[in-house]
């Protein structure tokens, strides 16, 4: 699948309505400091008292964090790739029913580290089932829910792997896929950003820590009506 597919094929659906919480998702290849500037992003944030919920996909709920560990974890046996998508799905839904909308709703911000992107450019390309297909599936298991923005740090697969071998954590079962899959990634993740550059912001992700966490800060702000 070309990246301009992936472009052609980027999601259209809805915003929450206005009025009500914020929803920031971060994307980017393995390696790439998601979590960590998610952290970063949350604790600003709640330090300036606004309510934040921080999460993670796969994951986030009780019986997604059972499927995480199915679907990432070594030694389950063979996880074909349709099999891989629905799983993926399975526990998206359960996250954005149980704990995303009910956070927006209350007027909670929402940081997340992975959502929908993701399963369009690891199983929609990296695996080759199709954009529109994975797309269709994570429609439906969201409730056609978007991110207000997505912070893409942009890493290359040669880096990203230097990066999350660097201390003595093991790679799970998507993370030890060669380097090659890890490139066809990451071309998927800038294709969807280039189709649609209002809802993303695309950072190096070899910038230093401070510098990456003040430019997603000065966004959210933004997002906020100027002032976190």
């Amino acid at each position: 699948m070309s990246p301009q597919h992936v472009a052609a094929a980027s999601p259209t659906i809805a915003s929450p309505a206005e009025g009500r919480g914020l929803f920031v998702v971060f994307e980017g290849g393995d390696g790439a400091g998601k979590s960590t500037q998610a952290a970063r992003l949350a604790e600003a944030l709640s330090a300036t008292g606004r309510e934040v919920v921080r999460t993670r996909e796969p994951g986030g709920t009780e019986i997604g964090e059972k499927l995480r560990a199915l679907v990432l974890d070594h030694g389950h046996g063979t996880v074909d790739a349709r099999t891989e998508a629905l799983m993926f799905a399975a526990a998206r839904a359960a996250h954005v029913e149980q704990l995303v909308l009910p956070a927006i709703a209350a007027g909670q911000i929402v940081v997340c580290d992975r959502y929908v992107d993701s399963s369009v450019a690891y199983q929609g390309v990296g695996r080759g089932l199709g954009v529109d297909d994975v797309l269709m599936i994570n429609r439906w298991a969201t409730q056609a829910l978007r991110p207000d923005l997505t912070v893409l740090l942009d890493v290359d697969a040669a880096a990203g792997r230097r990066r999350r071998t660097a201390g003595e954590a093991a790679e799970d079962r998507l993370e030890s896929e060669p380097d090659d899959f890890h490139a066809s990634i990451r071309d998927a993740l800038l294709a969807l950003a280039d189709a649609e550059p209002e809802r993303y912001l695309v950072l190096d992700a070899d910038r230093g820590i401070d510098d990456l966490a003040e430019q997603i800060l000065t966004r959210v702000q933004a997002l906020l009506g100027g002032g976190a």
